[in-house]
C-alpha cells in the first residue's frame, strides 16, 4: 500500500539544514519536499524503553520537527542492557526527561516534550489529536488498547511495535483509510490477560534495535509519503534465526473500536 503523507505544513530548510540532512536529500524518494514534510512534524512516542531509545534517536537524528515522548518510568539498572537512549548517570531519573536529554545532545534544534506522567483517557486522546503520526513503543496491552482507541477517534497513524525474548512484531494502522483495520481488529482484549513485561519473559538486546529502528522507517515512510507502510500486513522477527514472517489481516467488521467508524 502506498502511504498518504501526513498533512504538516513544509518547513523551508536553511544552508545548515541542508547539508545535515544531504544523505536524505540525495534519495529520489525524498529530496528537499521530503525532509522538509520530516522537518514539519509532529511525533508522539509512547513509551521511552527498549523500542522507543533507538526510534526516537534515529526520528531525532533525521530531523522530526517536534518530538513528545511520554513515560511516567524510571530508568533502572537493568534497562540499560537495551534501551541505549538512557545513560548509567540517569538511573532514577524519569525516562521521557531522560530521553529528552540525550535527543537534545544529539540535535538541538528539534522541539522535545518530555511528558513524565500516564495519559488517561482524554488525555491521550488530546496527545493524539496534536500530532501527525503516533508510535506505540509501550510494554502492555493495556496501554496498546488506548492508544490505538485514541488513534481510531483522532484518525491518525499508528505505527505498533512489541519485542520480548526473541520475537518481534511491527505493524502501521492508518484510520485514514477507507476500511483500515486497527489494533483491536487484529488482538482483541482477551489478550491482557497473558500480558507480562520484559522483567518477566526477558528481551535479547539487539531485538529491540530492529523492531525501535523499523518503527522509525515506518514513521518517516508515513510523513512523506515514501514508499508502501505495512497497512494490513504484521511482520514478524525471530531473531534466533534471523527470519522474518508476514501475516496479512483485514478490518474485523464487528470490531467494538472502528467496526462502526465511516
Amino acid at each position: 500500500m502506498t502511504v498518504c503523507p501526513t498533512r504538516s505544513a513544509r518547513i523551508e530548510l536553511d544552508d545548515a539544514k541542508l547539508l545535515r540532512y544531504s544523505r536524505h536529500i540525495l534519495l529520489d524518494e525524498l529530496g528537499i519536499e521530503g525532509q522538509e514534510k520530516i522537518s514539519a512534524a509532529h511525533v508522539l512516542i509512547i513509551g521511552a524503553g527498549g523500542l522507543g531509545s533507538p526510534l526516537s534517536l534515529y526520528l531525532a537524528s533525521a530531523g522530526i520537527g517536534t518530538l513528545t515522548i511520554i513515560d511516567d518510568d524510571e530508568v533502572d539498572l537493568t534497562n540499560l542492557q537495551r534501551q541505549i537512549v538512557h545513560t548509567q548517570a540517569r538511573v532514577g531519573s524519569n525516562k521521557a526527561e531522560s530521553a529528552k536529554a540525550t535527543l537534545s545532545a544529539l540535535n538541538p534544534d528539534i522541539t522535545i516534550h518530555a511528558l513524565g506522567e500516564r495519559a488517561n483517557d482524554q488525555r491521550l486522546l488530546d496527545l493524539v489529536l496534536a500530532a501527525d503520526v503516533v508510535v506505540d513503543c509501550c510494554d502492555n496491552f493495556e496501554t496498546r488498547h488506548a492508544v490505538n482507541r485514541a488513534s481510531v477517534l483522532a484518525r491518525k497513524p499508528l505505527v505498533s511495535g512489541a519485542a520480548v525474548r526473541f520475537d518481534g512484531q511491527i505493524t502501521t494502522f492508518d484510520p485514514r483509510v477507507a476500511d483500515a483495520p486497527c489494533y483491536h481488529c487484529l488482538f482483541g482484549d482477551e489478550g491482557e490477560a497473558n500480558d507480562s513485561p520484559c522483567a518477566t519473559f526477558g528481551v535479547f538486546a539487539p531485538l529491540v534495535g530492529i523492531i525501535g529502528a523499523a518503527q522509525a522507517a515506518e514513521t518517516l515512510k508515513v510523513i512523506t509519503g515514501c514508499g508502501d507502510i505495512l497497512h494490513g500486513r504484521l511482520q514478524l522477527y525471530d531473531a534466533r534465526t534471523a527470519r522474518w514472517r508476514e501475516m496479512r489481516y483485514k478490518k474485523d467488521p464487528a470490531c467494538p473500536v472502528c467496526g462502526a467508524r465511516v
